[in-house]
Parts: C-alpha cells; sequence; structure tokens
C-alpha cells in the first residue's frame, strides 16, 4: 500500500515529532511516500538539493497520484496540507484526518463537514492508532 502523509512544513513545524511517531506507524501498513515531512530539517533538505517551488509542487502531486490513501494530520493550519487533502478527495482517494482539539486553532469546516473525509481527534499519537489502523485495514 502506498501512503501519502500530509501535514504543515512552511505552515509551522511545531508538530514534526507528531509527524515522525505517526509516519512510524504508517511505515508497519505500507510505504510512506513523503516520509520527509517528518524529518526536522525538511525545508534545508529541499534548498540543498536545488528543488524549486514547481519540482516540490509536481513530485508531491505525482506521489499525491500513486497514494492508495492519504493521512493527514490538519492541527496546524496549512496551505498546502489542504490543497492535498482537496486534491485527493478530488480524484476520490481515500483522505483521514488527524486532529488534536486542545490546539490552538479549530478544524475547519471543509475537513470536518466533508463527507468523504474520515477525521479523528486524539491527545497523543499513540491514541489516534486504533482509527488510523482501521482506516488503513478499510483501504487495503
Amino acid at each position: 500500500m502506498d501512503i501519502f502523509f500530509s501535514g504543515s512544513i512552511r505552515g509551522g513545524r511545531s508538530d514534526v515529532d507528531i509527524y515522525a511517531r505517526l509516519i512510524d506507524v504508517l511505515e508497519d501498513h505500507g510505504t510512506v511516500l513523503t516520509e520527509h515531512v517528518g524529518t526536522e530539517n525538511v525545508q534545508e533538505k529541499e534548498a540543498e538539493a536545488g528543488l524549486t517551488d514547481d519540482e516540490i509542487h509536481d513530485q508531491d502531486v505525482a506521489w499525491l497520484r500513486q497514494a492508495d490513501v492519504v493521512v493527514a494530520e490538519v492541527t496546524t493550519p496549512s496551505l498546502g496540507v489542504g490543497y492535498e487533502v482537496g486534491r485527493a478527495v478530488a480524484w476520490e482517494t481515500p483522505v483521514h484526518c488527524l486532529y488534536r482539539p486542545d490546539a490552538d486553532h479549530d478544524l475547519s469546516a471543509m475537513i470536518r463537514g466533508n463527507d468523504a473525509v474520515s477525521v479523528t481527534e486524539y491527545r497523543d499519537p499513540t491514541d489516534a492508532v486504533p482509527e488510523l489502523e482501521a482506516f488503513l485495514q478499510a483501504h487495503r
């Protein structure tokens, strides 16, 4: 199973450790195409590789097209994450979002109100594992 993990990069990196923990869980169920989202210095690595914004976009869209499912951590608002979720929904790729309700921002109605997107609220990544695994099993 190819899994596209989406989490904020330019919108804020305060949740990078959570992303890494979630990616570890996802890797037990398939190939995480975007495991770099869980690394501390992802923007520096992109710059070192000489990737332009166009190349990053095209690469991410190609991975998104390849993915069997999308898992998005949506606690930190991010234009990129919203874009990826929207594209996945339009392509009818199953999407599961993870959100911590004690965050500074309320979850967007565009996510919570979308019947094509399932949402798990959690406090610690281990709390989200059962529902995340059920989502992955349902779309295997």
